[in-house]
């Protein structure tokens, strides 16, 4: 199975003015642990997740000044539509992260999260263990 079939094609998208706070409640409404924040004037496409939040929250930022674009991962590593689902858990794996942009001729067309993976591979048959 490929990428764009797990996608999520719902993309919370926010601008890098939009408080932690704000972006949080986008995040939160929407049910999601990201949001993709477009800057014109920026880097282009970045990712900020319910991670970045958490720790800029825990280090003491007042949420209701924080800017987002503090906390834009630019670095991010985008997935293709027709990578395999394994191709993404692998990058997110050696990443560090849950949650991949993926893009096609620069054109955001979704973001998948671990969460999506596991889903399919639940759906397709994958053993989970008894809790």
């Amino acid at each position: 199975m490929q990428v764009r079939d797990a996608m999520s094609k719902a993309v919370l998208t926010v601008g890098p003015e939009h408080t932690l706070r704000q972006t949080a409640q986008l995040m939160a409404a929407r049910r999601t642990g990201s949001a993709v924040v477009v800057d014109p004037d920026g880097e282009g496409v970045g990712i900020i997740t319910e991670r970045d939040i958490l720790n800029a929250i825990g280090t003491g930022l007042d949420p209701d000044v924080e800017r987002t674009a503090g906390h834009i991962t630019w670095d991010v590593v985008y997935a293709g539509p027709s990578w395999t689902l394994d191709d993404a858990a692998a990058a997110m794996v050696r990443g560090g992260f849950r949650h991949l942009v993926v893009l096609e001729d620069d054109d955001v067309l979704g973001v998948i999260s671990v969460r999506d993976i596991i889903r399919v591979w639940v759906k397709k048959g994958a053993s989970v263990p008894a809790a």
